[in-house]
């Protein structure tokens, strides 16, 4: 199994990547959450990667970190109704720190909001997985926490500037979308307050 890919980015978009090693393009297909910490095309690249193997074709699917490869894995392979389209679209709505909380607390109506499922689906994301993130050591909620350096996207500060956001009346998919903005912005070592400011700015 391909579990990461590393070379020149050659283009880019919202969904999709072409990384270039050893003379072979491979098309990735990517969130949005993931197109958001691309270098500029030319630079080198590292993808943490899953393929999806079907009877009429082979897809190759990429993240910033191997804590959002491992969450679409989980997404694909236990939730009824999610298939690896659905499961971009959600993560390309809802960065990891927030998915895990909307999740973990049962916030069916936020995880509605994402493209390509309705409420029922949501529900089910939350009866599937929410004992899967809840918390335990080396779980999915300690994945969250970590995806820090590593993926350029803070795990603490980033919920709870979204937090802030919602408290200041932005829907959660709105708050997490500004904070993905200052982040990449201010830099992964942003302070909550900081990326507040800087969401509410821009």
């Amino acid at each position: 199994m391909i579990t990461s890919i590393q070379g020149v980015l050659v283009s880019a978009s919202p969904a999709r990547a072409v990384v270039e090693l050893n003379g072979l393009g491979y098309e990735v297909n990517i969130p949005a959450t993931t197109a958001d910490r691309l270098p500029p095309p030319g630079s080198q690249v590292r993808l943490h990667t899953v393929v999806i193997y079907r009877e009429d074709a082979q897809a190759l699917y990429g993240f910033a970190s191997p804590a959002d490869r491992d969450f679409f894995r989980l997404m694909v392979e236990n939730v009824t109704g999610v298939g690896p389209k659905v499961a971009l679209g959600i993560m390309s709505r809802l960065s990891l720190p927030l998915l895990i909380g909307a999740i973990a607390a049962g916030d069916v109506t936020t995880l509605a909001q994402c493209p390509g499922i309705g409420r029922k689906t949501a529900e089910r994301l939350v009866v599937e997985l929410k004992a899967r993130v809840g918390g335990q050591p080396g779980g999915l909620a300690a994945l969250a926490d970590g995806i820090g350096a590593g993926a350029g996207s803070p795990g603490g500060q980033h919920r709870d500037a979204v937090a802030a956001l919602v408290a200041l009346g932005y829907r959660p998919a709105d708050a997490d979308q500004a904070v993905r903005r200052a982040v990449m912005a201010l830099g992964s070592a942003a302070t909550t307050e900081t990326l507040v400011k800087q969401a509410l700015a821009g």
